[in-house]
């Protein structure tokens, strides 16, 4: 049996914007980070006649949402690269994102990567986070062992 640990996660997100750094010690909020794949691997027919017909989708997109506390830094640098990608499709949804737990050997990389769009901001007695959604053109996915 294994053990995790966050702070053995790290996480990037690279575009023409530069590289921003969303792992830990990025002040992540108890969230962290999600993948959360966008369409079923299989469709299953059933005929009239009770037979079954399997039918595999190739797509592979997603969402990959990071949830930081209030007061991480990297708020500022996803704010500054969300807002310079939306002046022009050129720099839009050409980002990556790669995620990585040294420990187990897991290894998840989105490509064709834009913002969903911009958080929920809320200012309440506590912090809180913020939630950052991106979709996800690709996403593969290979996990390791613990």
């Amino acid at each position: 049996m294994g053990t995790y640990s966050f702070m053995d996660v790290t996480a990037s997100l690279t575009g023409m914007t530069g590289v921003i750094d969303l792992g830990a010690g990025s002040a992540n909020a108890d969230e962290g980070i999600s993948v959360s794949m966008g369409v079923a691997k299989n469709t299953m027919t059933i005929g009239i006649d009770g037979e079954v017909m399997q039918s595999m989708t190739p797509g592979k997109s997603g969402t990959i949402t990071v949830t930081l506390m209030k007061t991480s830094p990297a708020n500022k640098k996803l704010m500054q690269a969300y807002n310079t990608q939306v002046l022009s499709s050129a720099t839009w949804g050409r980002n990556t994102i790669v995620i990585r737990n040294t420990a187990s050997g897991d290894t998840i990389t989105a490509s064709s990567v834009a913002f969903q769009k911009l958080p929920d901001n809320k200012n309440g007695k506590e912090g809180g986070s913020v939630a950052w959604a991106f979709d996800c053109g690709k996403i593969d996915q290979v996990l390791g062992e613990f």
